[in-house]
């Protein structure tokens, strides 16, 4: 699969984690990333409809689970990680709360105008199609809602995140690309990521 910001596949098993070696690298995601600054960000109303893109693990479903959140959608390209990420809700999966498929930032498969919140951490940087993630975001957020994007960076990144994050020039065509189809962008840098907030 070949990435908007690098222009080559991403042959990492933590690009598209299958097997036995993507198995090990959703659990070390799962280690690694502490998504508590997001869940602030995104500021999940009670009764809001949440969809995470590029779930992983299911780090941020396990905090999102704790919310007022009346429903908590994912979609993530990988059947590894949708099996991982489900383990810990059977209970909330039968009972519809969470809902957690493969899917990607471009083609979620749900219907328009449907989450108060959208968010994605740390996969923006491997979608094949910046505009194309954008606009299908921007189909499925409701008016009002919000759209949180994280990508690796911060004021204090780790080694890992260094290695990870993206270039300046990068960041901006995020933030331009998202001014372009939302109607208010924000940018923030927090401790090892930087975020955007677009509202619709």
């Amino acid at each position: 699969m070949t990435s908007w910001s690098r222009g080559e596949p991403g042959l990492s098993p933590f690009v598209l984690p299958r097997g036995a070696r993507g198995r090990i690298a959703g659990r070390f995601m799962l280690w690694v990333n502490r998504q508590e600054q997001v869940l602030n960000l995104l500021d999940v109303p009670a009764g809001a409809e949440v969809l995470e893109v590029g779930y992983g693990p299911g780090g941020l479903i396990r905090l999102l689970k704790r919310t007022r959140a009346s429903r908590i959608c994912g979609v993530d390209p990988s059947a590894e990680m949708r099996d991982l990420a489900s383990r810990p809700h059977s209970d909330e999966i039968l009972a519809g709360r969470i809902d957690l498929r493969l899917g990607t930032a471009a083609d979620t498969g749900f219907p328009d105008a449907v989450f108060d919140r959208v968010v994605s951490v740390n996969n923006v940087a491997i979608w094949p199609d910046l505009d194309s993630g954008i606009a299908e975001l921007h189909r499925v957020t409701r008016p009002g809602g919000r759209l949180l994007i994280a990508c690796h960076g911060g004021t204090r990144p780790s080694i890992l995140t260094r290695s990870n994050a993206l270039s300046a020039d990068k960041v901006d065509r995020i933030e331009r690309a998202l001014s372009g189809t939302f109607s208010e962008v924000s940018r923030r840098v927090l401790t090892s990521l930087t975020s955007f907030t677009a509202i619709r």
